[in-house]
């Protein structure tokens, strides 16, 4: 079969590929071998929001069953397109342009042709070679989601945004936490000063944190089941990169330009994409559904304004924190003269009658004035910060913010007070 576009995976760079394609008029057929929705929806931040926001683990559990499959029946909507066709199935690529699928239901293979290729399979939990990783107490976040009885011991290796996020919502649920971490701080792609801070926060809550601390053997640990949140890798296996000449970069990653085709390989790639976690630029949903559009753009000779040097990111702890733009500590080390203006949640008012008064905004601007940066935590952190990355891709100036209005009595008041 000949289409115009081949897109594989069905995630969040993938389905979005599908459907931004499809609207411009492309024939596309997108390949997937599990549910579509990928890691976001079925196993990642969804589910995990679910628990964020459920009392109980018995509720977390039923809200999860219940949202999951509505929204995981929205994309297959989206992909119902006249234009797009969905098949499912692992693909491996033949040449630049052909790929061989094979189905579960179906004993042959069928090769697929297309002028342009999109990778987009996403990534898979990044295990640590720990003596005892094979324990059965060891489990990724998939097979945490997966439990059907609440720890009564939870021990969490990795302080970054999975650990994070799963540690205040099991400690909340009634689990005793403990999180083991290399690094001096939790979430390093945090300002270390809002990180310290969410960090004793957590503390108070109950969870027990170790800092500075290697795991060396899996059953050195005492608890009831082990989490392993040591990050994610760049899901590649089986797509036979080699036909393509594609050399993965240390990380394993597939490396491409700012327009997301492939580079390092062979001159008959010059129409493969790679988008989303597996050329791991920035491991986010959003971030990949943003690249599905610049790289589409690509095919069709359309130019855009995407900022990809401006993509916020939140962690959904308890409060939530968020950032977008470099760090102090990225500041210092850079050389960057900048100006930090700090704002505090507790002297807010729509804070102080929620009665959530813990939280600390830093907003970084250059010796223009230009904003830069900003790193938060804090109630409803995420919902500021995106207003900051807005301003950022205007080149706002600090000023020029001060003289916007904002509601009264709103967290937002947080950036101009």
């Amino acid at each position: 079969m000949t289409t115009d576009l081949i897109i594989i995976g069905a995630g969040p760079g993938g389905y979005k590929a599908a459907e931004y394609a499809a609207k411009q008029g492309l024939k596309v057929v997108i390949f997937e071998s599990s549910e579509v929705g990928g890691t976001c929806l079925n196993v990642g931040c969804i589910p995990t929001k679910t628990y964020a926001h459920s009392t109980t683990f018995a509720e977390a559990r039923e809200r999860m069953a219940a949202v999951v499959p509505q929204l995981r029946s929205g994309v297959e909507g989206i992909l119902s397109h006249p234009n797009i066709t969905l098949v499912r199935g692992t693909v491996s690529f033949v040449d630049a342009h052909t790929v061989s699928v094979s189905c579960d239901s179906v004993t042959a293979k069928e090769n697929y042709t297309a002028d342009n290729i999109i990778i987009a399979t996403g990534s898979e939990t990044k295990w640590l070679p720990i003596a005892g990783c094979n324990d059965p107490r060891v489990v990724d976040s998939t097979g945490l989601l997966n439990l059907n009885t609440l720890p009564k011991r939870l021990a969490i290796i990795g302080a970054g945004v999975i650990g994070m996020e799963f540690a205040r919502v099991f400690q909340r649920f009634g689990s005793e936490v403990t999180v083991i971490e290399y690094l001096k701080e939790c979430l390093p792609a945090l300002d270390s000063d809002i990180a310290k801070r969410l960090r004793k926060l957590l503390e108070k809550h109950g969870i027990t944190f170790k800092m500075k601390t290697a795991v060396e053997n899996i059953a050195d640990i005492d608890a009831d089941v082990i989490l392993m949140a040591t990050g994610r890798k760049p899901r590649t296996e089986g797509l036979n990169l080699d036909a393509l000449g594609i050399t993965l970069t240390p990380q394993g990653a597939i490396p491409v330009d700012n327009n997301f085709r492939c580079v390092g390989c062979d001159s008959i790639a010059a129409n493969i994409y790679a988008i989303g976690d597996v050329n791991g630029r920035q491991m986010l949903a959003h971030a990949a559904e943003m690249q599905a559009k610049r790289a589409v753009n690509d095919i069709l000779g359309k130019t855009d304004g995407i900022r990809f040097d401006i993509t916020p990111a939140a962690i959904f702890t308890e409060p939530e924190a968020a950032c977008v733009g470099p760090s102090e500590d990225q500041l210092k080390a850079q050389g960057i003269e900048y100006q930090c203006k700090k704002s505090f949640w507790r002297a807010n008012g729509k804070a102080q009658a929620m009665g959530e008064t813990e939280g600390m905004l830093k907003l970084f601007s250059d010796k223009n004035t230009r904003i830069i940066g900003c790193h938060a935590y804090g109630a409803h952190a995420a919902d500021i910060v995106q207003e900051v990355s807005v301003l950022m891709c205007k080149d706002t100036k600090l000023a020029e913010l001060e003289d916007m209005t904002h509601i009264h009595p709103t967290l937002s008041e947080i950036l101009i007070s």
